[in-house]
């Protein structure tokens, strides 16, 4: 009788197990596609757009004006951008300092002209619209 349950409630394990996992991938696979279509913005200099495109989260945080500086003194000097991959990605539901949420942090080994080797890392996050939208972004 135990094996006969054990054999109903095994296959159902991984059925369950199967659907989380594509929900997660599908969760990163948007939230890449958000990040690269962000990214793309930055790269071709529309700082302001990008601001535009972000999360509200990050909308709040910092005004248009500041961000367009804040890109510009970043991103100016390493000139234009001439690779870019994902090096790490991952999910969280908490961060420090900012609401619990769904959110993906990606790290890209990226080489721009003047840099031979940064590390992009952007944050997205599930916006209150059901889209992912770069909610940080940091250089180093």
């Amino acid at each position: 009788m135990f094996r006969k349950i054990l054999w109903l409630i095994f296959p159902c394990f991984f059925f369950f197990t199967g659907i989380v996992t594509a929900d997660d991938a599908e969760k990163e696979r948007r939230s890449i596609v958000g990040s690269e279509k962000w990214l793309s913005i930055v790269d071709e200099g529309r700082y302001s757009e990008s601001w535009v495109e972000s999360a509200g989260y990050l909308k709040k945080s910092v005004t248009r004006e500041q961000w367009e500086q804040l890109l510009q003194a970043a991103r100016k000097p390493l000139g234009k951008l001439v690779s870019r991959n994902i090096r790490t990605k991952s999910y969280q539901t908490s961060l420090p300092g900012v609401p619990d949420g769904e959110y993906m942090i990606i790290q890209f080994e990226t080489v721009f002209r003047n840099k031979q080797s940064a590390t992009e890392t952007v944050t997205t996050m599930l916006d209150k619209d059901g889209k992912w939208r770069v909610a940080g972004y940091f250089i180093n």
